[in-house]
């Protein structure tokens, strides 16, 4: 019965997160070959996940700035707008759309090593990032066009729509054998689906954003130092197989060996 109950419920969750899901190309390819098709599910349109990121960041926004942790140090602020400036420049190299979206940078007084992209293009870097790795404009590039390209890819919806196929499939299965397989199906999304769909996004964002960088005339090597710096902080020390993200040794490798593709596009932009 286990053994049974173990194939089916893998069938169901694979067949539902086919069902009304549809295939998208985010994104063009660009140099470095980022074109893996992505499913996204029907029903969760762009607008719609990038409504609730919008609400989402001026909730942060107005927390922070009650709390006086927003935008503290306007000249770190200023060279973040003008590090990101830069960067826009450069997407409708990916897709023509994201030029005209609201793009949004702001400083949060915050201690983590930390900053993120919401879908739509709402950014928000944390001073201890800043401030405990002693970032070069060349590194804040590099996270800035790391976060971007999860939005450009729209890794967010993808994720959302991963766990609504998961959902499903949870649900179905509890209905059609009347009995709790939720952590059976727990195991199924976390190990099948998430993590390596994770680790996935996680190696194209790098890819993006070090194209990204190097387009807008930041030295793709600083990529590299940046991943140094967060191994000498002891950041992500969990086992890689564990981990939703890359280690830091694989990834550093990843972008060492893709640095000499982009660096046409870097000495091309400081010609300009």
């Amino acid at each position: 019965m286990k053994k049974w109950l173990k194939s089916f419920s893998g069938i169901v969750v694979l067949s539902l997160s086919l069902t009304g899901c549809q295939s998208v190309s985010t994104t063009s390819g660009g140099a470095l070959g980022v074109d893996r098709e992505q499913r996204m599910f029907t029903m969760l349109s762009e607008d719609q996940v990038n409504t609730m990121a919008a609400e989402a960041y001026l909730q942060a926004l107005s927390e922070g700035r009650k709390a006086e942790l927003l935008n503290q140090d306007r000249a770190e602020v200023q060279r973040l707008r003008e590090i990101a400036d830069r960067l826009i420049g450069q997407v409708g190299i990916y897709r023509q759309d994201a030029v005209s979206w609201q793009w949004e940078v702001n400083l949060l007084k915050d201690e983590q090593l930390n900053a993120y992209c919401m879908p739509g293009g709402k950014i928000m870097f944390y001073s201890g990032i800043l401030n405990k790795l002693k970032l070069t404009d060349d590194e804040v590039a590099a996270i800035m066009g790391h976060e971007m390209a999860h939005a450009l890819r729209e890794h967010g919806r993808e994720a959302m729509s991963q766990a609504y196929a998961v959902q499903l499939g949870k649900d179905a299965i509890q209905v059609l054998l009347g009995v709790n397989t939720y952590g059976l199906a727990d195991t199924v999304a976390n190990y099948a689906l998430t993590l390596p769909n994770s680790r996935t996004n996680e190696a194209e964002a790098d890819l993006i954003g070090l194209e990204l960088m190097a387009r807008a005339g930041y030295n793709p090597k600083a990529a590299v130092s940046l991943w140094e710096k967060m191994s000498q902080e002891g950041g992500n020390n969990v086992p890689e197989f564990m981990s939703t993200h890359p280690s830091h040794e694989t990834r550093i490798s990843g972008l060492q060996a893709n640095v000499a593709k982009v660096d046409p596009l870097y000495q091309a932009a400081l010609k300009q």
